[in-house]
């Protein structure tokens, strides 16, 4: 079992996950966060963590494309080891459905 990022991330981007990652397992795109599966332990920590609920386990159904593209930009972005400020209009994005396709940037962020 491994964790993953979904779109619930993007324009989000709470960091709050990577403060509790033992494992530093987090990579940081321009308005997204994303988890190495082939990195993670499963500890489960960052999920209670993340304030848009964008971190499930890879046993829920329809996950195994979120796996596929954490993995893909994991080996992309930057590594993310400290907390920053979410993205400007966060909480105004929280919860929007659609947000892959109408904001994804496949960009690497500055990681950190």
């Amino acid at each position: 079992m491994t964790y993953i990022v979904n779109d619930n991330c993007i324009m989000c981007k709470y960091t709050d996950c990577v403060e509790v990652c033992p494992v530093d397992c987090f990579y940081e795109g321009e308005n997204m966060l994303v988890i190495h599966p082939d990195e993670c332990i499963d500890c489960g920590v960052c999920e209670p963590e993340c304030p848009a609920d964008a971190i499930r386990p890879d046993t829920e159904p329809g996950t195994e494309f979120w796996v596929e593209f954490n993995r893909k930009y994991a080996e992309q972005w930057p590594v993310i080891v400290t907390k920053k400020d979410p993205m400007p209009d966060a909480e105004k994005h929280d919860g929007e459905e659609g947000k892959l396709e109408k904001y994804f940037s496949p960009n690497p962020g500055p990681g950190g």
